[in-house]
């Protein structure tokens, strides 16, 4: 017997390696090309700029069409294990270059394993959801079984962080795999809608362009994705970071100049000012991703890190009616308790609100309702939270935003809070009606509106409210960070746990 070693492989190998280099994209320069023009690049170049480098395991590498007159790399559905800064995560994608990312009876078959997988190992998931849905010429065969692939999916709401990258066309099952997720980043020249042109024209007799259906600046302002960058290159960079805050501490980042936090409030309270600069003030530079801006825009909901720290902040944005919580807030803000609460994410409130919306207007949209959702997420959550009070903290408003009720783990207020338990100007209103309704001259009964308003002003600021202990400690504006990052330091780490500790409801 020879003990020479052969340099080429035999043909059982060889047979295999041939086919493996057939699927990837350097065998494919048409299936490139036509990428290119779409404005994008293959699922495998998108996985490789995602993860780090080397590390992808691929899972059904082989699969094949269903059909035998039907031919595709994968069945149109690229799929592995992977690391991004050394987190292990699920990868997967649908090949758009494979009868427009279809979903066929194999491919079906490959989710399932993958998602189960998720499940069971606690990966999380990130998934490009490119294509139209299900291979219609798939249909024709006799199913082995239904796919579990969306009740598994689904199943993993609260279990594993799952993040969707629409980057291209996603309609139908996909658009359903995006709306299942944790969070949707886009891009602009994506499109996403429950059903594509084929679908939509058999329904209403009319044909529309992809983009015509679900353009991405409807759905940004609907709330239907919660991040929207301006190219693949920052939607990636944007999932890197997202995953980012499931690893627990990081290195602290530089801090800001701290001395700015205390003129970010103006001294007159009717004046307004951009909430997301106490925001970046608080945080580690470059560390704040915000989510679902240009939704519920009465209320910012951002991830970001304090000294290293991943931390979810909730504030009331003045600029927007004062920053009065209506229903699109409200949901924005439940949803986001209920992201973070999943994951162990301790929370921030930055609370400046004159309270819940008011009037017969914000009523038609169930505000009742949508307000309760908050609070009902904020009362059953188990991780810290801490709330510092900027300005106004009135009413439900208050309580909902993390007030002493819901026994925060720090109760903080600057200077400029006032507490109450409704807007001083109405309690006025109220208390001395009979007062302010014998007055003919409104000159004196505004004077005395504000003579009134003043000494109730007095007994609900900060200080007044401090020294009955209503909040922990007043703080120069210029020590919160510090505070802030010290509490964290002190708070509990959550046991790391496999199982679902609360669903995140895709809404």
């Amino acid at each position: 017997m020879s003990s020479k070693k052969s340099t080429e492989p035999r043909d059982d190998l060889a047979r295999i390696l041939e086919v493996q280099a057939a699927r990837l994209d350097d065998a494919r320069p048409e299936a490139v090309a036509r990428q290119a023009k779409r404005g994008l690049q293959t699922i495998r170049a998108s996985i490789d700029a995602f993860i780090d480098p080397g590390s992808f395991v691929e899972y059904g590498g082989l699969a094949a069409p269903a059909r035998p007159d039907m031919a595709g790399p994968a069945d149109g559905l690229v799929m592995g294990t992977a690391m991004v800064d050394g987190m292990p995560i699920v990868a997967a994608g649908y090949d758009f270059t494979v009868y427009a990312g279809s979903q066929g009876a194999i491919n079906h078959r490959k989710t399932d394993r993958m998602f189960a997988l998720a499940e069971r190992n606690g990966w999380p998931v990130v998934g490009w959801w490119d294509g139209g849905g299900a291979r219609t010429q798939d249909l024709i065969l006799t199913p082995k079984g239904p796919t579990m692939a969306f009740v598994t999916f689904a199943r993993l709401s609260g279990k594993v962080p799952t993040v969707a990258m629409v980057t291209g066309a996603a309609f139908a099952g996909q658009a359903n795999l995006s709306g299942l997720s944790d969070i949707v980043i886009a891009i602009p020249s994506a499109t996403m809608g429950m059903a594509g042109p084929p679908l939509v024209a058999a329904a209403f007799g009319t044909w529309l362009k992809p983009e015509e259906i679900g353009p991405m600046d409807v759905h940004e302002a609907s709330g239907a994705i919660d991040i929207l960058c301006p190219d693949e290159a920052s939607a990636i960079a944007a999932a890197r970071q997202y995953l980012s805050y499931f690893r627990g501490r990081l290195e602290p980042g530089m801090a800001p100049d701290q001395m700015l936090l205390r003129d970010v409030i103006p001294e007159s309270p009717r004046r307004a000012y951009n909430v997301r600069k106490v925001i970046e003030g608080l945080s580690d530079l470059d560390s704040v991703l915000e989510l679902r801006p240009k939704f519920g825009k009465a209320a910012v909901t951002a991830l970001t890190r304090i000294d290293g720290w991943p931390v979810g902040m909730i504030a009331n944005q003045p600029m927007v009616m004062a920053g009065a919580i209506d229903s699109d807030a409200s949901d924005k803000i439940a949803r986001f308790i209920q992201l973070c609460d999943a994951y162990d994410i301790p929370l921030l409130f930055l609370c400046d609100t004159p309270g819940l919306m008011v009037g017969p207007e914000v009523e038609k949209t169930a505000l009742v309702r949508h307000s309760a959702r908050i609070l009902s997420a904020l009362a059953n959550a188990t991780t810290p939270f801490m709330t510092v009070v900027l300005r106004k903290a009135y009413g439900l408003g208050y309580y909902v935003m993390g007030g002493a009720a819901t026994e925060p783990d720090l109760l903080l207020a600057w200077p400029t809070a006032e507490f109450g338990g409704m807007g001083l100007e109405g309690a006025v209103n109220i208390i001395y009606r009979k007062e302010l309704d014998a007055i003919a001259d409104e000159a004196e009964k505004a004077a005395l509106h504000k003579q009134r308003t003043d000494e109730m002003r007095t007994y609900h600021t900060a200080l007044a409210t401090a020294e009955r202990f209503h909040v922990d400690d007043v703080v120069d504006p210029a020590d919160t960070r510090a505070i802030l990052a010290n509490t964290l330091a002190a708070l509990p780490t959550a046991d790391p746990h496999r199982g679902r500790k609360r669903v995140v409801e895709p809404w």
